[in-house]
Formats: C-alpha cells, structure tokens, sequence
C-alpha cells in the first residue's frame, strides 16, 4: 500500500512540475526535488523496519556487530548518494551528480574495508 501512495505522490509531483513548467521553469526543478525528498523521506520508514530486521538476522547467524552496522553504512551511503546524484541531474548540473556518486563509491569503498580485510583473513587461513 506504501508503495500505491510513493507512486501516486511521484506522478503528482511530476504532472504538476510538467504543468508549472510552461509558466515558471524555475519552479518546476524546486517542485520536482520537493516531490524527491518527499518520496525519500516516505522511503526512510521502510529502511528503519529493514534495520530491525537484520538485527533479528544477526541474532539468528552469529556475525560481529560491527560488520553488521558496517553494512547498514554501505547501503546508507549508496542510498543518500544515488539520491543526491538524482537530483543534480534533475537540475541540469550533471557533472556534480557524477562527482557525488564518485564520492559515494570512494565511500562505500573506504567503510567496507575492514570486512574485505577480514574476508582476505578467513581465505588465507584456509590456504594454509
């Protein structure tokens, strides 16, 4: 049903920057990134239920906490970057768009890591 409401505040959002479009096109990129941060901030409530749910993951299969919040940082990171990339898209300016999911990736690279450290840990033990 969530999603029902997302798509309908999307298309409105969208018909309504369309019509505004022809009379102010300034306003049209303001109207489309309200319509964004809206529909992102509907999407938050689903990634803070998904939280949980790994927590309940992590009781069930024994992993440390720590790779377990390092993941939740990897998928934060991807969501507010591919996001933020959106919007300066949207607005015309996709060079900075490129540098933020440049800067996201370079990110994700840096927090992940200690569990690649890990993982290269674990195969050499084995090969031994």
């Amino acid at each position: 049903m969530d999603m029902i409401k997302i798509a309908a505040l999307g298309i409105a959002g969208i018909l309504t920057s369309l019509l505004v479009k022809e009379w102010k096109p300034q306003f049209s990129v303001l109207i489309s990134i309200a319509t964004c941060i809206m529909i992102f901030f509907c999407a938050i409530t689903r990634i803070q239920s998904m939280a949980g749910l790994l927590s309940e993951l992590n009781q069930a299969v024994v992993l440390k906490e720590s790779y377990l919040q390092i993941l939740l940082k990897i998928v934060g990171i991807s969501y507010i970057a591919d996001f933020a990339s959106n919007i300066c898209k949207e607005a015309g300016y996709a060079a900075v768009a490129g540098q933020i999911e440049l800067s996201g990736k370079i990110s994700v690279l840096a927090v992940s890591t200690p569990i690649v450290l890990a993982l290269l840990n674990t195969i050499s033990e084995y090969l031994r």
